[in-house]
């Protein structure tokens, strides 16, 4: 990856970091070893975070790379993910999002 790539994708996972502090009320950091490591990009108890800002948006292949990271935890992998002049989405397994979903109703 280009210093320009890495750059804009540390530039996205602070943006992200600063969105959930906001939102959430308590200070959210990028896990810095993850890099290093091959792990997520965020941590936010139950779930592990990879972001991805892109022209474009590779769902499987992120969603699997989020997996592998919270392999042998408990943790909830979630995608954040940007294209080009379009807004954050956020993507995790149906199974994840039902049993978010049945806990808020």
């Amino acid at each position: 990856m280009s210093k320009l790539g890495k750059s804009r994708g540390a530039d996205y996972e602070r943006e992200i970091c600063a969105t959930l502090s906001d939102h959430l009320g308590t200070k959210v950091k990028r896990i810095l070893s993850q890099a290093r490591d091959g792990g997520a990009d965020i941590e936010v108890p139950p779930f592990l975070i990879e972001c991805k800002r892109r022209r474009k948006i590779a769902v499987y292949e992120w969603l699997e790379q989020a997996q592998a990271a919270t392999e042998g935890t408990d943790r909830i992998p979630v995608v954040v993910c940007r294209a080009d002049r379009k807004e954050s989405i956020v993507i995790l397994r149906l199974t994840d999002a039902l049993h978010l979903m049945q806990n808020e109703m």
